[in-house]
């Protein structure tokens, strides 16, 4: 086994870990902090040797890691995990609204457009601000929420292949790839000029990458969240 190999091993391992103490322990800040620690060592310490593209794909090893973990880890928890996800209730009820009724901005580009660039512009200037620290942890908490969505989809009593094929929408899945891959790029400028990290070119190209994903989750959620909807209303009882 490669030395990469065995670094994203621990990462996916200590992501899993993350999980059953954050939800265990409580306080709703705590489990995002979990998840972030591992990763952003991971990330930084790839970043200090100049393996840029090491740094990215561990980043997206742990947005599968998070997405399939908490996932897993919200639908199968004993006690209602509501009052230690960040955000989680809100969000599972605006989703659910949606599915039921077509309301809300999920339906919509005129409306979650907005949204969308508001969370990108926030997450670009705290990755830009703190080395992507803080960018990171707010990685964690949209998914979290997100993946607390998609756990109740199960508890509300949606079929499990429903769940798998349905919970996690592909245009949610290309925004993860692209924040995870920007918010490496994004954590540069501050290492370089704090001496922590070599200047190198090659930046570019993850950032074309970043924006094509970027776009992908606007198209595809315009396109595609009324059929989405339209599938899971058949599922979801009430």
């Amino acid at each position: 086994m490669s030395a990469e190999a065995r670094r994203l091993g621990v990462l996916v391992l200590a992501t899993l870990v993350s999980y059953p103490i954050g939800l265990a322990l409580g306080p709703p800040w705590l489990l995002p902090l979990l998840n972030t620690i591992p990763a952003y060592a991971l990330m930084a310490e790839r970043l200090r040797a100049g393996r840029r593209a090491e740094a990215v794909r561990a980043m997206l090893v742990w947005a599968a890691a998070l997405a399939v973990f908490a996932t897993t880890t919200f639908a199968l928890w004993p006690r209602s995990p509501d009052a230690v996800v960040l955000l989680g209730p809100a969000y599972r009820e605006e989703m659910f609204r949606f599915i039921r009724t077509g309301e809300g901005t999920e339906g919509s580009w005129r409306l979650f457009l907005p949204q969308h660039v508001v969370h990108l512009a926030a997450f670009a200037v705290l990755c830009l601000a703190t080395a992507s620290a803080a960018g990171i942890t707010m990685g964690a908490v949209l998914m979290n929420y997100m993946a607390f969505y998609v756990s109740s989809l199960a508890r509300a009593g949606v079929p499990v292949w429903a769940v798998v094929l349905l919970g996690w929408q592909p245009w949610a899945l290309c925004r993860v790839a692209a924040f995870a891959t920007l918010g490496v790029v994004l954590a540069e400028p501050l290492l370089v000029r704090m001496g922590m990290a070599p200047r190198g070119p090659g930046r570019a190209r993850y950032v074309a990458w970043a924006a094509a994903g970027i776009l992908a989750d606007w198209v595809l959620k315009a396109a595609l969240a009324p059929l989405w909807r339209s599938w899971l209303r058949a599922l979801l009882p009430g």
